[in-house]
Parts: C-alpha cells; sequence; structure tokens
C-alpha cells in the first residue's frame, strides 16, 4: 500500500489490495463522469473478470514478448492500483503480458488483444532498458468487457513510443489504468487513440525517476451517438528539471456522444525547473453531443521554466465549409478534409503511417465519406 503527500489532484491511495479501496458512490471526483451503472457489478466484485483473450504479436529481433504468470515479479514493479476496479483487475489477470527491449534495441513491437465477449482482466508490462530506442503497438479490438492496466518503464536515456489503440467492437467497454515510470534523460511519447466501444475509461499517469525525463501524451478520439469515450490524465512532477507536454483531441457526433477529458498535473515542490503544458481540443459536429473538459494545474513550487494548460470546445466551423465549397470541393468532402485536418497534427506526432490510414478511414466512415472516394476526388482534381 502506497498514501501519497496531500495533494488536490494525487490520489491519496494506490494499493493491490482489493480491501483497502472502497465502493465508489459516483460522487467522487474521479467518477463522476462515468457511467457506474455498466460495471458495477465488476467492481463489487458480482462477476468473475476471468474471461478469455485472444492475444498475438510480431515484435523486431531481440525483443521479448510473452505471456508469464501472475506471480511474475516484474508484474506491478512499479505499477499500485489507485481504484477497487484496478486492484480487482490485478488480481483477476492470471497470465500477463511482458514486452521487453533490450539494452540499445532498436525497432518495432505490436500486440493485438482481441476480446472474446467475456468480461476480462488484462495486464501489459513494456520494459524498455537504458538507450533503447523504437516503439510498441498495442491494438484492442473484439467484444466485451476489458478491464485492465499498462505498467510502462523507460530506463535511463531510452527514446520509447507507446501507442494503445483502442478500436472495439460496437457494446464493447475498457477500463483501464496506464502507467509511466521516466527514468534519467529519459523520453516517452505516449499516444491513445479510442475511436470504438460503448464505455472506454482510461487514465493515464506519468511519474518520473530521475532528472532530464520528457513526457508527451498525445490523444485522439471521436465519439458517435451512445459512446462514452473518457480519458483521465495525471502528470506527477516529483523530480527537478522534467518536462510534460499533453495534447488530447476530440471529435463528437450523435445523440448521447459523450467525451470527458480530465486533465491534471501536479509540480511538487521539490520539482523545480519543470515545464508542462496540456491542451485539450474538442470538435462538436452535431446537436445532441456533450464534451466535457476539465484541465487542472496544481503549483507548489514557483521556481520552474513554465506551466500552463488549455482548453476549448466548439461546434463545426461553417465558415471552414463555406471555403472549401467555394473552391469547388463538395459539401460531404469538405467536411471530413476538416475533421482529418483537426487531427492531423496529433497523428503526425505520433509518426505512423499505418495507424494514420486506420484512424482516418474511420473518420471518413463515421462521416458518411467512402475513403476511395475522397481519393478519387483529389486525383482528379491534383489535391
Amino acid at each position: 500500500m502506497s498514501i501519497a503527500p496531500a495533494s488536490d489532484h494525487a490520489p491519496a491511495l494506490r494499493s493491490r489490495d482489493v480491501a483497502d479501496h472502497t465502493v465508489p458512490s459516483g460522487r467522487e471526483e474521479s467518477w463522476r463522469f462515468t457511467p457506474l451503472a455498466d460495471i458495477t457489478d465488476a467492481i463489487t466484485g458480482s462477476t468473475a473478470l476471468d474471461g478469455g483473450l485472444d492475444v498475438e504479436w510480431t515484435a523486431d529481433p531481440d525483443a521479448v514478448v510473452e505471456r508469464v504468470s501472475a506471480g511474475d515479479p516484474r508484474v506491478g514493479r512499479s505499477f499500485l492500483p489507485a481504484d477497487l476496479l484496478a486492484a480487482r483487475a490485478l488480481d483477476a489477470c492470471a497470465e500477463p503480458i511482458v514486452v521487453t527491449l533490450p539494452r540499445e534495441w532498436q525497432g518495432v513491437a505490436r500486440v493485438s488483444v482481441r476480446g472474446r465477449g467475456e468480461d476480462a482482466a488484462g495486464h501489459v508490462v513494456i520494459d524498455a532498458a537504458p538507450f533503447s530506442e523504437g516503439t510498441v503497438i498495442l491494438d484492442f479490438t473484439g467484444a466485451g468487457r476489458y478491464f485492465g492496466a499498462l505498467e510502462v518503464r523507460v530506463g535511463d536515456g531510452a527514446r520509447l513510443t507507446v501507442v494503445s489503440l483502442q478500436d472495439w467492437d460496437e457494446g464493447a467497454v475498457h477500463v483501464g489504468e496506464h502507467h509511466a515510470a521516466i527514468g534519467r534523460d529519459a523520453r516517452l511519447l505516449m499516444g491513445h487513440i479510442t475511436l470504438g466501444g460503448s464505455l472506454v475509461r482510461l487514465a493515464p499517469t506519468v511519474s518520473y525517476g530521475a532528472p532530464g525525463g520528457d513526457a508527451e501524451l498525445l490523444g485522439l478520439f471521436f465519439a458517435d451517438a451512445g459512446q462514452h469515450l473518457e480519458h483521465r490524465v495525471f502528470v506527477d512532477h516529483d523530480t527537478p528539471h522534467c518536462r510534460s507536454s499533453v495534447l488530447y483531441k476530440g471529435a463528437l457526433q450523435g445523440e448521447g456522444a459523450h467525451t470527458v477529458w480530465i486533465g491534471d498535473v501536479l509540480v511538487r515542490a521539490q520539482a523545480i525547473g519543470v515545464d508542462t503544458y496540456e491542451v485539450n481540443r474538442n470538435l462538436i459536429l452535431t446537436d445532441g453531443a456533450r464534451a466535457d473538459s476539465v484541465p487542472n494545474l496544481e503549483l507548489e513550487t514557483g521556481e520552474i521554466v513554465g506551466a500552463g494548460h488549455a482548453s476549448a470546445t466548439g461546434r463545426f466551423d461553417d465558415e471552414q465549409l463555406f471555403y472549401l465549397q467555394a473552391r469547388g470541393i463538395p459539401a460531404d468532402l469538405a467536411r471530413v478534409l476538416v475533421v482529418r485536418g483537426f487531427f492531423a497534427d496529433v497523428l503526425q506526432r505520433i509518426g505512423q503511417p499505418d495507424l494514420t490510414r486506420r484512424v482516418m478511414r474511420n473518420v471518413d466512415a463515421r462521416l458518411g465519406v467512402d475513403s476511395m472516394d475522397l481519393e478519387t476526388w483529389d486525383e482528379e482534381h491534383g489535391a
């Protein structure tokens, strides 16, 4: 069990022991936006999280991806659950996945997790050794309810990109905590792309183990009618001379589409020389959709390089549509181009062309346009 120092935004308690946590009522700040009725049975333990998952992976030479036993010492070494559901999921996960990137490794590893329509618990560990450099892509698809955690350790001097893609089937649920521990002079880019599922709630957190750590958190999400997509970011600057940058962008359309973004950055008294900034942008495409955006910045010292946050939620800009249509672009394609442009900077920073194509095809389909039609129009007009 771990009890954090007093703070407005840091979790008060983290523990692997289920008995240390209480059942949330929905009035807590950390749960007030989440539709608890959809997951109450999993929180209280009235349903078993013992369903199966289909897991496949590919990795460049020297990287090791393996399913291990729950008692493996690498599992939970740098992660303690912040709530009852996360503790139950950790306790129920029988075969965690461990991705080991050796010293000075360079390459790409891909792990695909597919739900079978059951209630399942999962845990993924990514352990990047010092001075390794590469990318790990996690691809979540299929049906059912998945409860689990992602545990990332970035060794001294390492350069790691981790992308978690949530592309679940309609009606699926995914609730998870993602925690990253960053070493001396190490850099982590962590991306979250959330497209599918009826309820997805992710809580990415970042902590630093030594000066020079650099974290960039990027997010992209698109909610359709009835979807609830929630991302709760917490960056804990407890170490001097570290950096963080957060950028999440979301689009919404349809009745009952709901997105939630909470950005908590805590700069503790000892964390002098910190540079941090967080941004959330939301684009509402239709009536009936709702975006909640809450940026929070808590400073316990003024000896910093810089700190700030920004949030904006707006409707579709008719002037942009008019501009494109005035240049001969049909209205349906113009809408797609505006949304594509809205997401482009996030996808460019993530830097994975195959994921960019996959996201753009998803955006096109949601807006009622075939990607082939858009490509044909580009070719015919020399775009």
